[in-house]
C-alpha cells in the first residue's frame, strides 16, 4: 500500500481564500483518492478572478508537483502557464462538489463518436416545397444529425417537382430517399438517382430491380409479418440490400403488439437489416419526446435495428433529429459495456440534472458569511434561491420577493442582470437544474447548435468581465 502511495501522481490544487474550506473537504472525502496533493491558497478572495499573469507572480515553487489543478472558473492560459513551469496545467471543474467524478472519469475517455444506427429525416410536405426550400430544409436536417433525406409524398397530391428535387438533393451530396405507396412516385424517385425506396411490398419489390436503390420493406398489409418474411426472403436469395420495417404503430392503436413485432422478425431474421418509423410514437403523443426517443433508442439498441425515420411536423417534436443523433451514441457505447445508459453523458437530460444542488443551505450560509464585497453571489440549493454579498443572506423561491431587498431600485444595468440571473435560478430551482451565475442553462442536446441561434452569439460577445462590469462594486484588480 505505502509503495502504492509513493508512487500515486502529486496534485497541486490552487484556489482562493473563499473556495479553500470547501475545497479541502471534498478532497478529503474522495474514497479511494487516486492521488496525493496539495492546497495552495493564493493571495486572492475568488478564484474565478486568477489570471495568467497573476500565476506567474504568486504561484511560487511547485517542484515536486505531476499537476496543477486550477478552480473550474479561471481563464487562465493553460498552455501558457504549462509552458512557463514545465508542469501540465489542467482546470478543474466549475462546481468543487463535482471534483470526484471530475477525476473518476479522467482516466477513460467515453468515445460518443461511433453509433450503428442511420437516421432518415422526412420532409413531410415536400409536394408543396420549391427545390430551394427542400435543400434548406435538408441542410438543416443534416446539421441536425440526418444522414438521409426522405421526401415524403402525399396521397392524391401530384409531385411534379419529385425528380428535381431528387437530382438537386443529390448533386448537393445528400443520401436521399423517397417515401410513397404510389408505384409511379417510386418508380419516379428510383430513375431520378434515390438512394433508398419507402415503401415496397414483395408485390413492388419488382422497382428495385429499375434502379440501384436499396428498398424498405413492408408486409401487404403493413402488420402481416409472414408478408414481410417473403420479401426479406425475396431479396436474401437476391443479395440485394434493404431494410425490413414491421411498423410501430401508436399508444392505443397497437403500440405494444408493434414493438412484439420488431422482436419476432429479429428472432425469424436475425441478420436482417431493420428500420424503425418513430413519428407515429413522437408525433401523436403530447409528451417531451426526448425520454420518448430514448426509450425507442434503447429498443432500437437492443434488437440491432440499424435505421429510423422521423418528422419534425408538431412544434413540440422540433429537436427530435437532435435528440436521435446524440441518443443513438449514448446507447452505443452503453450497449458495448452492456450497462445501462447512465454515467455517460449529460446530453439526454434536458429538463432536470443528476445532482441540481451542488450545495446545501449550510454550505451556502459559509460561503456567504466569508463574503467582504458587496457583489451578489447567486446560487440554488434545494430549499429555494440563494442571493448574498457582504450585507447578508437572502432566501427566497420568487424572485418578486427578494427584489425589494437588493437595493437596485435607482440601478438600471444592475437591476437588468439581477433580475435575468434571478429567473434563471427560478427555472432551475422549480425543473431541479444545475445553475450557475453567469452562465445560461443547460437544455442538452435538444438546445439548438450556436450556427442556428442569433442570441446564443450575441450571448457570447457579452463576456464574463462586462457582465461583471453591472455589478454592485466589482473588485478593481484581482489583488482585491
Amino acid at each position: 500500500m505505502q509503495d502504492a502511495l509513493n508512487h500515486a501522481p502529486r496534485l497541486l490544487f490552487v484556489t482562493g481564500k473563499l473556495a479553500e474550506k470547501n475545497l479541502r473537504r471534498v478532497l478529503e472525502e474522495l474514497s479511494p483518492c487516486p492521488f496525493s496533493y496539495t492546497v495552495r491558497v493564493l493571495g486572492i478572495t475568488v478564484a474565478a478572478l486568477i489570471t495568467t499573469d497573476f500565476l506567474k507572480r504568486r504561484l511560487g515553487d511547485i517542484s515536486g508537483f505531476d499537476r496543477v489543478i486550477l478552480p473550474g472558473r479561471c481563464r487562465g492560459d493553460l498552455a501558457q502557464l504549462s509552458a512557463t513551469f514545465g508542469l501540465p496545467f489542467e482546470r478543474g471543474p466549475e462546481e468543487l462538489k463535482d471534483l470526484p467524478a471530475h477525476f473518476g472519469t479522467t482516466t477513460r475517455q467515453r468515445d460518443l463518436l461511433r453509433h450503428d444506427i442511420l437516421i432518415f429525416g422526412e420532409i413531410v410536405d415536400a409536394p408543396h416545397l420549391s427545390v430551394t426550400q427542400v435543400l434548406q430544409h435538408a441542410a438543416a436536417y443534416q446539421r441536425d444529425g440526418a444522414d438521409v433525406i426522405d421526401l415524403g409524398c402525399l396521397p392524391e397530391v401530384p409531385f411534379p417537382a419529385l425528380a428535381d428535387m431528387v437530382q438537386a438533393l443529390k448533386a448537393a451530396g445528400f443520401r436521399v430517399s423517397v417515401d410513397s405507396l404510389r408505384e409511379a412516385d417510386l418508380l419516379c424517385g428510383a430513375h431520378a438517382g434515390a438512394d433508398y425506396l419507402f415503401s415496397l411490398t414483395e408485390d413492388t419489390l419488382w422497382i428495385a430491380e429499375e434502379a440501384p436503390i436499396t428498398p424498405i420493406l413492408i408486409g401487404r398489409d403493413p402488420r402481416d409479418l409472414a408478408s414481410l418474411g417473403r420479401a426479406i426472403e425475396q431479396c436474401n436469395a437476391r443479395g440485394r440490400d434493404f431494410f425490413a420495417d414491421p411498423i410501430l404503430d401508436p399508444i392505443h392503436h397497437g403500440l405494444t403488439n408493434s414493438l412484439w413485432r420488431y422482436r419476432e422478425i429479429r428472432q425469424r431474421y436475425p441478420q436482417a437489416p431493420l428500420l424503425m418509423g418513430i413519428g407515429n410514437l413522437s408525433e401523436l403523443t403530447h409528451a417531451d419526446t426526448l425520454g420518448l426517443n430514448t426509450l425507442l433508442l434503447g429498443i432500437a439498441s437492443e434488437l440491432h435495428v440499424g435505421a429510423v425515420l422521423t418528422t419534425q411536423v408538431s412544434p413540440h417534436c422540433r429537436s427530435v433529429l437532435r435528440e436521435l443523433a446524440h441518443a443513438r451514441r449514448v446507447l452505443f457505447a452503453a450497449r458495448a459495456d452492456e450497462m445501462p445508459p447512465r454515467h455517460i453523458d449529460e446530453g439526454l437530460l434536458a429538463l432536470h440534472d443528476r445532482k441540481p444542488f451542488p450545495y446545501t443551505l449550510e454550505e451556502v450560509g459559509e460561503h456567504a458569511a466569508a463574503v467582504k464585497d458587496g457583489n451578489f453571489r447567486i446560487e440554488v440549493t434545494a430549499e429555494g434561491i440563494q442571493i448574498y454579498n457582504r450585507e447578508g443572506l437572502r432566501s427566497a423561491v420568487d424572485p418578486y420577493d427578494l427584489f425589494p431587498q437588493l437595493g437596485v431600485e435607482n440601478d438600471a444595468p444592475h437591476a437588468f442582470y439581477l433580475g435575468l440571473e434571478l429567473a434563471r435560478a427560478q427555472i432551475a430551482w422549480q425543473l431541479g437544474k444545475r445553475y450557475v451565475q453567469d452562465q445560461e442553462l443547460g437544455w442538452g442536446c435538444v438546445r439548438p447548435a450556436p450556427a442556428d441561434n442569433k442570441l446564443h452569439f450575441a450571448a457570447e460577445r457579452t463576456t464574463l468581465a462586462a457582465r461583471k462590469a453591472n455589478r454592485r462594486k466589482p473588485p478593481t484588480t484581482a489583488e482585491d
